[in-house]
């Protein structure tokens, strides 16, 4: 099971990856070992809270609907769910953020065994013209690879 956020890697430009734990709900666990969630539009916040005001950090508006046969009670599919990051790694995000204009974005939503894990980027906003160009290059690339790809299956 993978879930990736493809709009991600187009609107920002990710320059370090992490791995997070995910507090999660029993029925969300299955939904999401069904496939069933969406990231798009998704963001993760670093707040202080608790009585030593240490950093934590929250993934928000994330869409995670609720297994069919799950308890009413766990029916907000987009809840505000808490990351498992190690202390001096959120301390890292939280540095790195204050110095330049960084976002944490989340990649992937994926699972290691009996664990849900989500791979979180720290990137810079595209400009407009940045994605253009990303598109054009896309374009050119597959141009080229079609007609690589249309000779080799003549000459054989």
């Amino acid at each position: 099971m993978k879930i990736d956020n493809r709009r991600a890697r187009f609107d920002f430009e990710i320059s370090e990856k992490y791995e997070a734990g995910m507090a999660l709900t029993g029925g969300e666990v299955k939904s999401l070992k069904m496939g069933r969630a969406q990231l798009e539009g998704a963001y993760v916040v670093i707040r202080a809270s608790g009585a030593r005001g240490l950093p934590e950090a929250w993934l928000v508006n994330a869409n995670i609907p609720t297994y069919e046969h799950a308890r009413v009670e766990e029916s907000d599919p987009k809840r505000t769910r808490k990351l498992l990051l190690h202390r001096r790694e959120l301390f890292s995000l939280e540095q790195k953020m204050k110095e330049g204009r960084l976002t944490i974005v989340p990649l992937v939503i994926y699972t290691t065994g009996r664990l849900v894990k989500l791979s979180i980027g720290l990137g810079r906003g595209r400009k407009a013209w940045q994605k253009r160009e990303l598109l054009k290059k896309r374009d050119l690339k597959r141009e080229a690879e079609a007609e690589l790809g249309g000779r080799a299956r003549r000459v054989n």
